[in-house]
């Protein structure tokens, strides 16, 4: 995910080597770094948990716990989602530098939440983006680079991962399986009987987890990937996308809670950005035929990486 400033009203087109040779203002690299080091940490101790998990069989761990041992296999997690995360933001950063728009390295959230360790990654974009075409790039680099960094993943976590019986008693969450993983697991493992799952092997969840963060970011909604795509593709219609985008996600706030929280934070988006993208000077040019067929491809991974209940408690979806 990305934060561009706002425009002016009239933007002209900044040459690359102007940009490049003017002064850069400090960065304050330990703060990339301390953040870096600080969500290694919460993401290892999450991964120890989904090793805990992942080696009980969907059952109450039992027995003395080998703390080296467990942190060290809790590695599969956190490497692989830092590894997704960073991929998704150093796209971003790489076609700033590309086009010699500044922007910082990226950020990483270390928040110590359930299942995920992290609130993700950003970058800090410290000047206008002037063009669709540099617009377009910056914003779809992220979501394709962190997609090709998932999918390897998710095919080596679900050949890592394993079926097993779920206990009769067993009150644990549901994940929602993207269109990309059900293709994967069922490859994999087959149909399955309705009383056994797959056992996600903490690669697994990470790649699961970095499917999801791919789809959220490009729904096309204001300073999200999404919408600077269907800005750039879009011109000044893109907004009707963005509407259209908002009613869906609160239609699903009400088929799946997990859906809350984010529709609660692209709202507040729009509030503080404007429901409108940032004008660019070309804005009614249209874009290139390559970059319309990329436009498409972005939409491809938006399906194969959706899914529209996340994470629901399994006693809910008994009850449905």
């Amino acid at each position: 995910m990305s934060d561009p400033e706002q425009l002016p009203s009239e933007p002209e087109p900044v040459p690359v080597w102007v940009a490049a040779a003017r002064p850069v203002p400090p960065q304050r690299i330990w703060l990339n770094v301390l953040l870096l080091v600080a969500t290694l940490v919460t993401t290892l101790w999450t991964g120890a948990e989904h090793w805990l998990s992942f080696d009980a069989d969907f059952r109450q761990p039992t027995g003395p716990i080998d703390v080296v041992s467990t942190v060290l296999h809790g590695g599969w997690y956190a490497l692989t989602i830092m590894a997704i995360l960073g991929a998704h933001e150093l796209g971003h950063y790489m076609a700033c530098r590309y086009y010699g728009i500044r922007a910082s390295l990226p950020y990483f959230l270390p928040v110590p939440l359930p299942l995920t360790g992290t609130a993700g990654a950003f970058i800090k974009i410290r000047e206008p983006i002037t063009s669709k075409q540099s617009l377009f790039d910056i914003g779809i680099a992220g979501p394709l680079a962190g997609f090709v960094v998932a999918v390897p993943a998710l095919l080596i976590g679900l050949n890592l991962s394993r079926v097993a019986t779920l206990p009769p008693d067993f009150q644990g969450l549901a994940l929602g399986e993207p269109l990309l993983f059900k293709v994967v697991s069922y490859a994999i493992f087959g149909t399955l009987p309705d009383n056994v799952s797959v056992n996600m092997h903490p690669m697994a969840f990470a790649a699961w987890f970095g499917l999801l963060a791919t789809a959220l970011n490009l729904v096309p909604i204001g300073q999200f990937d999404g919408g600077h795509i269907a800005y750039a593709t879009l011109g000044r219609h893109a907004h009707r996308v963005t509407i259209g985008a908002l009613v869906g996600t609160i239609g699903l706030s009400f088929y799946s809670s997990s859906w809350i929280g984010w529709t609660v934070i692209a709202v507040g988006l729009l509030f503080a950005f404007g429901w409108r993208h940032p004008a660019v000077w070309d804005e009614d040019v249209p874009l290139d035929r390559t970059r319309q067929w990329l436009a498409l491809v972005a939409l491809v991974i938006f399906v194969l990486c959706f899914t529209p209940a996340p994470i629901e408690p399994m006693e809910l979806l008994k009850g449905r």
